[in-house]
């Protein structure tokens, strides 16, 4: 026991002192943009490897007991399928948040409809696309659902551990309503299948349609999109249709992923 602290303690001074090393060298470059990617995949990697792994070996549990391919095909169509719902939901749900802050709050509606200009950067729209993409989808889901959602499931129960962990996962996140409905359904996902490869693939998909959207095509489902204030009012019977129409469909998924679920205290097998 005393080894492996003892092991631990090296390898958390280890990390230290590489990070510290790598910032200095950064300061020292003197580039914004290779800062931020630098900084983002410190975030996305150190933290969740170091949470996961202590969480994942404290209580005896491989990697290939959590995350693995047998079985995935099978839910590759219904996650395609969820991602494209969830997308039209957080857009028109976001829609209504913008509509109902417009009478009480015009500026802030103004300042979060404001866009900002990408810089002319390829390398680092590309980096930071890979990152937003792939690799925060994988920490993060490590992390909510592979670490808190599991803990929570245990104290709580079923419901109520992933509401916890939904809600948490929410806040940080900018479309508060969105996130959350996702959330649901990457618990879900994960407690039915016992994969954390499933709600992997789910993240993955929703943020590389969010990646396209911003980067590479922002015309994408430009029948819902809101980026003035005049489309709040142009565009609120196809967001308001989408809204009633994705939010129905995805209830019924949550009922049917839900099934025979709900005595399940923790999704590792």
């Amino acid at each position: 026991m005393f080894e492996k602290t003892k092991s631990r303690f090296v390898l958390g001074l280890m990390i230290v002192a590489s990070i510290v090393s790598i910032s200095l060298l950064l300061q020292a470059a003197d580039n914004v943009y290779l800062n931020s990617i630098v900084a983002l995949l410190l975030f996305y990697t150190v933290v969740p490897v170091w949470i996961s792994s202590h969480y994942f070996a404290k209580r005896g549990v491989t990697l290939r007991q959590i995350v693995y391919f047998r079985g995935i095909t099978r839910w590759l169509l219904p996650i395609a399928a969820i991602s494209l719902l969830i997308m039209v939901f957080s857009t028109s749900i976001y829609w209504l948040l913008l509509r109902g802050l417009m009478g009480s709050a015009p500026v802030v509606v103004d300042i979060l409809l404001t866009q900002q200009p990408l810089p002319d950067v390829f390398w680092y729209l590309a980096a930071t696309g890979f990152i937003i993409a792939i690799v925060a989808p994988i920490a993060e889901e490590f992390v909510f659902r592979g670490v808190m959602l599991n803990e929570l499931m245990r104290l709580f129960g079923f419901w109520k551990g992933i509401g916890f962990t939904s809600l948490i996962f929410a806040v940080f996140h900018i479309n508060l309503f969105g996130a959350f409905l996702f959330a649901v359904l990457a618990s879900l996902l994960y407690v039915k299948t016992r994969n954390l490869l499933a709600p992997i693939l789910l993240h993955i998909a929703n943020n590389t349609l969010a990646v396209y959207q911003s980067f590479a095509n922002p015309a994408f489902m430009e029948w819902l999109a809101v980026t003035s204030t005049n489309d709040l009012y142009t565009k609120a019977m196809p967001n308001l249709i989408a809204l009633v129409t994705s939010t129905a469909l995805l209830l019924i998924i949550v009922n049917w992923m839900s099934r025979g679920l709900e005595d399940e205290r923790s999704a590792i097998k």
